[in-house]
């Protein structure tokens, strides 16, 4: 869409028709940005297949590998699907309880626990382990300076393939760099254990919910519609000596969940 095309729709003086003409750009728009980012992973894949590393292709592009990861990842199929097109939002809703049943953390998988509770049909893909840069709400949680590298683990969650949220892992390198936890694979038999398999104890948590709009990145691969909005969740976590430990960042498509919110037992009031 051009500057001239633009300018004519702002001088549409009903603004019913204009709101229509508007929807309809949209749908058109996004059907392009569908498009492109096919082509987009295809050029990305060929030039894997010949030869350069990942590390290479995202200095060349000026992006960190672990975006070159979500642009491999992100599914045009799913957005054709999922309503990410401008069609209808996905038929499916799952639950992201806070704060989180200590069970139900300490499971396999927090995401493959509630979704299977719900009779939601979930799965999971790894996106990318390995450093990046932090962002400064990352730092901030894990008490380094901003931009220091660090080791994130990020993950897609699908419901019935549907996909729901993106969960980023961010830990300390000085600690966790050449651990299992820096293995390119899911952690078993659990997150929780790796960690505490390297002698850190559990001492207290912090979540923060911010709802936002995506950055292109999150609505690539989530396949949001125009308009769809997230729920951040930060929640990081020290250990009994006050050491950050753990900071979980997921990305929640916010049309497809729902946040239950238990308060602490025999503190509730009218």
């Amino acid at each position: 869409m051009n500057l001239r095309a633009l300018q004519d729709i702002v001088a549409i003086r009903d603004p019913v028709e204009r709101a229509r003409v508007i929807s309809r750009m949209l749908t058109e728009q996004q059907g392009l940005v569908t498009e492109l980012a096919r082509l987009r992973r295809e050029a990305i894949a060929e030039a894997g297949a010949s030869g350069l590393r990942q590390d290479e292709i995202a200095r060349r592009l000026g992006v960190s590998p672990g975006r070159v990861s979500q642009m491999k990842s992100a599914s045009g199929k799913a957005a054709s699907e999922t309503g990410g097109g401008g069609g209808d939002r996905p038929a499916v809703v799952v639950q992201r309880a806070l704060p989180t049943e200590p069970s139900v953390r300490g499971s396999a998988s927090l995401f493959l626990t509630e979704a299977e509770r719900q009779g939601i049909r979930p799965d999971r893909r790894m996106l990318y382990v390995g450093p990046e840069r932090a962002a400064d709400h990352v730092a901030s949680a894990l008490r380094v300076d901003p931009d220091t590298e660090v080791l994130a683990r990020r993950k897609l969650m699908l419901a019935d393939d549907v996909p729901v949220r993106i969960a980023t892992s961010y830990f300390r390198l000085e600690l966790f760099g050449g651990t299992a936890i820096a293995a390119p694979d899911f952690v078993r038999p659990s997150l929780q254990a790796g960690i505490e398999a390297l002698g850190h104890r559990f001492g207290h948590a912090e979540e923060h919910l911010t709802a936002r709009p995506p950055t292109e990145a999150e609505a690539e691969t989530l396949a949001l519609a125009p308009g769809e909005w997230v729920v951040q969740v930060l929640r990081a976590s020290y250990s009994a000596d006050d050491t950050p430990i753990h900071t979980l960042e997921t990305i929640c498509a916010a049309s497809r969940h729902i946040f239950p919110i238990g308060q602490v037992a025999g503190a509730d009031e009218f």
